[in-house]
């Protein structure tokens, strides 16, 4: 849909003066999936850096969250092997090591042999980890209705059936 035929109410933004600056310099390109690949990435920046804020409120180690989260959705008792984890992260093993190391020192996990592969470890969350992981989903909860605050219930629903929608048609095509 072009940015001409929305409603004079909506306000316009960042994303729509670029889309109408380049309809202008290149009128044979066909920008408008700008209209939301722009959005998304503004939004993934913002949502990102508000995220950020409220792990460092917490003392949450930079890029921790994501670790942390993955053992604290896994269930009692909130333990993954390593490569379970690295691929929850979309990490490499040595990434994930590095992170696992920088966790443990924090006392936040702590590593243990596999009880069924006497070759592997198990990583689980500590004491100190699952009361930490726990008050950062609470903040990051508040803090993603706080960035939803401007969409209705039923806006929320729809943007995200349509979100929904768009992913399961990029991740089948990449």
């Amino acid at each position: 849909m072009r940015q001409d035929t929305f409603p004079k109410k909506t306000q316009a933004d960042a994303v729509d003066a670029a889309v109408a600056q380049w309809q202008s310099e290149r009128p044979d390109l066909d920008v408008s999936a700008k209209e939301v690949t722009a959005r998304v990435m503004r939004l993934s920046s913002l949502f990102g850096a508000a995220y950020a804020r409220s792990f460092a409120e917490l003392g949450l180690p930079d890029g921790a969250y994501g670790t942390l989260v993955a053992l604290r959705r896994a269930g009692s008792p909130f333990q993954l092997a390593p490569s379970e984890l690295a691929r929850a992260r979309m990490m490499t093993s040595g990434g994930m090591t590095a992170a696992l190391d920088r966790l443990e020192r924090a006392g936040l996990i702590a590593r243990s042999p596999h009880p069924s592969d006497r070759r592997s470890t198990l990583i689980g969350l500590t004491g100190p980890g699952r009361e930490l992981v726990d008050k950062a989903m609470e903040a990051h909860a508040a803090q993603e209705q706080a960035l939803l605050a401007g969409l209705s219930d039923a806006e929320r629903r729809r943007l995200a059936e349509l979100l929904r929608k768009l992913l399961l048609s990029v991740d089948e095509a990449a």
